[in-house]
């Protein structure tokens, strides 16, 4: 039976998540993280994309990408492909690197926006111990950029839409970071 074909909306964001075979550890060091922005880098130049926010733990990835020019299908083969042929020349790894194909969700309106956004900023602090006490002292995560107002270095991260997004909402009376650093029921 064929695989079900993905939804991909040039106007859209998606959320998508890459998780490491059984669950194995994909960025062993900080090389590895280094890699993978360097892979991004290059898929950018290849086919131009925007991330609003992404958290690379250590065995998966989140990144909450619109890719306007090229089916995102297209994009992430280029990211996955690049990335695990790095892993595996540089470890000598046989076999899938990957658990299954990348999960993409569609993020149909604002609200979603600032809700998926708000997970994967909050992963370095969810999970159990947390790896960080606060989401700005990840490193591999778009967070940092956000609380300190700093600039990326790398093109594709645009952190414009989401502040402008949560003024539009009732949750106003926040900030974007005051709303990821509020405790909430997921």
């Amino acid at each position: 039976m064929p695989r079900k074909k993905r939804l991909w909306s040039p106007d859209h964001y998606h959320h998508v998540v890459m998780r490491g075979n059984n669950r194995q550890i994909i960025f062993l060091n900080v090389a590895d993280y280094d890699a993978f922005f360097r892979v991004l880098q290059y898929a950018y130049q290849k086919y131009t994309f925007n991330i609003v926010a992404y958290c690379i733990m250590s065995n998966h990835y989140h990144l909450l990408v619109r890719s306007a020019e090229v089916p995102l299908g297209k994009l992430m083969a280029v990211i996955n492909w690049r990335y695990s042929n790095y892993f595996k020349k540089k470890y000598e790894y046989c076999g899938h690197l990957y658990e299954s194909r990348y999960f993409a969700d569609l993020v149909p309106s604002q609200l979603d926006m600032l809700s998926v956004s708000r997970y994967i900023h909050r992963n370095p602090i969810s999970t159990a111990p947390p790896i960080v006490d606060n989401m700005e002292d990840y490193p591999y995560s778009s967070y940092r950029h956000y609380k300190h107002n700093t600039p990326s270095i790398f093109p594709f991260l645009d952190t414009s839409i989401l502040n402008s997004y949560i003024s539009q909402t009732s949750q106003s009376s926040l900030s974007y970071c005051g709303y990821c650093e509020v405790q909430q029921n997921e």
